[in-house]
């Protein structure tokens, strides 16, 4: 994932990106015009222009599709040449409700001359590339190719392609076109990996905790990065699960005999760009040395402990003017949910009944403003060491290599703070914008899951996906649970990982972890 901005002074970003080679400059190849106006990326974000337009709401929807043609008719007369391929395509994109790009790439093996090449991607999934000599021929190769693969599957698209995995019911309405499919915002480098998913923003919201699972609590940008992050794993374990060929070689998971569960196939690995540093203990002075059972162990109780985040403000968990009242929203730093996400893993308690604890591998901080990592280190290593003994089966602290890297915005130096956030993840066609203090999609976000504005990045939404995975795995044991809180106890190895790594926590004195209130966790949800 990869930092987009939350738009103010200050705002934070910070995203995914698989197979990132270490200490990697941060940069992209992508459309001119996709100079971003206020975020922190520029490998994802949309024109000034044609983002000013949108929030303006001068950019018009699509007309409404037309009455559904019969998909075979459509492929009879394709067959019979008396329809080309991107009609097809385009055809079969209104009728399942797949969100269908022709993007642009690079041609294959060194060819010699001037070609274009262009890829079909439908919800994520990249078919085989075509190259023309002029893009429409590219373009139209590159649907022949897509229509190899798609019209032997046809029938599975129905349930592997839409959108739908993204609704937090009752929510149910369908993505319109949007800046995205106009600018495509998916970032490619040349260098090996890919951007997969992002977050941007600095807040935690200012309503009261809610039990209904479609408020978004904290949206600060590396847990908004993360919450993408864990929508493109929901949506490459929908692509494993449909049994369909092409689809499951595309899937980043593959089958561990040993585990019974998935894991990331072979060469694959995730890392962590950020443009600040986390809020929390990893701001800790340089001067200050980790030995939390010293006799001079009171110097850095409050820098290195474990910290708390109230209405944009970090205090330790030792401090006594931390408001507890039932009407603030409280949650862990972000520095110490990356300590928590290196030994459970970065894919949550849902998500670890498919697969193994998933890590990151390599941290890249580009804040201009940090001259050193070493308050990183300790936080979210050293913190930690010695606690995989511990650890059932899978778990581990992972230690990841933590880097300076080069910054790719600079704090904005308009007054005022905008609270609003952006996330995307891989597969993505609209970035959803968040109203960070609301918990919710603004009116003008271009994806809006409904007239609730419940963001797709909400407990509810997440737990639907749980639920569509768990039908397509064939878990009767995972459908039958009631409620979120249940099926999050449910995962037993994690939960224990959990608890040992809070008492652990607490025993080398650097405080207790918050424990959330059972409220926010016991809606239900239904598919």
């Amino acid at each position: 994932m990869f930092p987009a901005g939350g738009s103010f002074r200050g705002s934070r970003g910070a995203c995914f990106a698989k197979i990132l080679t270490k200490n990697l400059p941060v940069t992209s190849e992508q459309p001119e015009p996709c100079k971003p106006p206020s975020t922190l990326s520029t490998s994802i974000s949309p024109s000034e222009d044609v983002f000013d337009q949108q929030m303006k709401g001068t950019l018009k929807p699509a007309p409404a599709a037309k009455a559904k043609i019969s998909p075979k008719l459509l492929i009879d007369r394709y067959t019979r040449g008396e329809m080309n391929a991107v009609s097809l395509l385009h055809q079969l994109a209104q009728i399942f409700q797949f969100h269908l790009e022709m993007k642009e790439t690079v041609t294959t093996d060194n060819i010699p001359g001037l070609y274009f090449a262009f890829c079909v991607v439908i919800d994520g999934v990249e078919y085989k590339t075509g190259m023309g000599i002029t893009k429409k021929g590219a373009r139209l190769k590159a649907a022949e190719l897509a229509l190899q693969d798609l019209l032997p599957n046809l029938e599975s698209l129905k349930f592997v392609l839409p959108e739908a995995s993204d609704v937090p019911p009752p929510l149910p309405v369908k993505e319109e076109p949007s800046i995205s499919d106009i600018y495509p915002c998916r970032a490619i480098h040349a260098n090996g990996f890919e951007v997969v998913a992002l977050g941007t923003g600095n807040f935690s919201t200012k309503q009261s905790a809610s039990s209904s699972g479609r408020i978004v609590h904290d949206s600060h940008a590396v847990v908004t990065a993360r919450r993408s992050l864990m929508r493109f794993l929901y949506r490459n374990l929908l692509m494993f699960f449909s049994k369909t060929a092409n689809l499951m070689e595309k899937s980043v998971f593959q089958q561990n005999s040993s585990s019974g569960l998935l894991s990331l196939k072979s060469g694959i690995t995730l890392h962590l760009y950020v443009n600040q540093l986390p809020k929390g203990a990893a701001q800790i002075p340089s001067k200050l040395r980790l030995n939390p059972l010293s006799i001079s162990a009171w110097q850095v109780n409050n820098e290195i402990s474990l910290h708390l985040s109230v209405e944009g403000k970090v205090f330790s968990v030792f401090s006594s003017a931390v408001d507890h009242s039932a009407s603030k929203v409280v949650s862990m730093s972000t520095t110490d949910k990356i300590t928590q996400w290196q030994v459970l893993g970065y894919q949550g308690a849902l998500l670890s009944h498919f697969i193994e604890p998933i890590y990151v591998q390599s941290i890249v901080i580009g804040d201009s403003c940090c001259s050193d990592v070493r308050g990183m280190e300790m936080s979210v290593s050293q913190r930690v060491e010695g606690i995989t003994s511990q650890l059932p089966m899978f778990y581990c602290m992972m230690r990841p290599h933590i880097s300076l890297g080069p910054s790719v915005a600079t704090d904005s130096t308009v007054s005022g703070q905008l609270t609003n956030g952006i996330n995307w993840s891989e597969g993505d066609t609209s970035l959803e914008v968040v109203d960070s203090l609301e918990g919710k999609t603004i009116e003008e976000s271009p994806f809006k899951s409904g007239s609730a504005l419940a963001s797709r990045l909400c407990k509810a939404a997440m737990l639907h996906r749980f639920k569509l995975v768990a039908k397509e795995a064939q878990r009767q044991d995972l459908l039958a649970t009631s409620s979120y809180r249940e099926a999050k106890k449910m995962a037993k190895p994690y939960q224990e990982a959990k608890n040992m790594l809070r008492a652990y926590l607490l025993q080398q004195g650097f405080g207790s972890w918050l424990v959330k209130l059972s409220v926010c966790l016991m809606f239900i949800t239904t598919i």
